[in-house]
């Protein structure tokens, strides 16, 4: 395990690393999540190995520490995940950023676009989200008030979310996972859409078939993003359907914008 302070205050985010060549391939993960379980199996398929490859865990979430002063912006997720990646001496690294992870990775190719060469985003939330009380995901955890959720409502998102995802939402700081939920629910300023939509960058952008058609795909498409529909499987695609994972991302890291 290796870490790096990322904040004035010494706040650590940490990462696996796993040997391999340059230029690095970083994984992050989605909201309430962690990367090695969610990454590991893939990471080491042979289609993919290699490179060194950072299984990076967001501040606030799995083995990164858990500041309660941190305001867990998606740029300010983006800048923390920047200090990581200098401190550990990466460049025009390639992105695999699954649901929010996807998001903060749009935002850090735009705001530190020296660290970024290449942007595989998995289901990644490219607009502002309803706020529904009673949902699951980011969308029911930011319905609460900050308060309501370190008052109980993180007892019914554990409720309602199943052990498969509370077993690594659990390691998650409340105060991040709420934070997190509400800035990743606002979106930014343009929108994760509109910043991806000017990257000038390799991207690719895999959902589960069974969505349906992504909204807006024929204008990412013109602008240079792969959208790809994973068949057989749910928001989870690198767990649900590794082959097909494998195959498509071994494509999109070869694929020239």
């Amino acid at each position: 395990m290796r870490s790096a302070a990322v904040t004035p205050e010494g706040d650590q985010i940490r990462w696996v690393e796993l040997p391999g060549q340059e230029p690095p391939r970083v994984y992050v993960h989605g909201l309430g999540a962690t990367s090695p379980p969610y990454f590991a199996s893939v990471a080491v398929d042979p289609r993919l190995s290699g490179r060194r490859s950072l299984l990076l865990d967001l501040l606030g979430h799995g083995i990164s520490d858990r500041p309660t002063h941190f305001d867990y912006t998606l740029e300010s997720h983006a800048d923390a995940l920047a200090n990581a990646l200098t401190a550990a001496g990466v460049s025009a690294a390639e992105l695999i950023a699954h649901s929010m992870g996807g998001s903060v990775a749009i935002v850090l190719a735009a705001r530190h676009p020296h660290l970024v060469s290449r942007l595989v985003l998995i289901d990644a939330n490219l607009d502002p989200i309803p706020r529904i009380p009673g949902s699951s995901g980011s969308s029911g955890i930011a319905a609460y008030s900050e308060e309501e959720f370190l008052k109980g409502g993180w007892e019914e998102v554990r409720d309602r979310v199943g052990p498969h995802w509370w077993s690594t939402m659990r390691l998650a700081g409340r105060e991040a996972l709420h934070r997190s939920a509400f800035h990743l629910t606002r979106g930014t300023t343009p929108t994760m859409r509109g910043l991806l939509l000017d990257l000038r960058i390799p991207r690719t952008f895999l959902l589960p078939a069974t969505d349906g058609p992504l909204p807006g795909a024929d204008a990412l498409t013109e602008a240079g993003v792969s959208v790809v529909a994973i068949p057989d499987c749910g928001h989870n695609i690198m767990l649900d359907n590794p082959e097909a994972f494998v195959r498509a991302t071994a494509a999109a890291l070869t694929y020239r914008d």
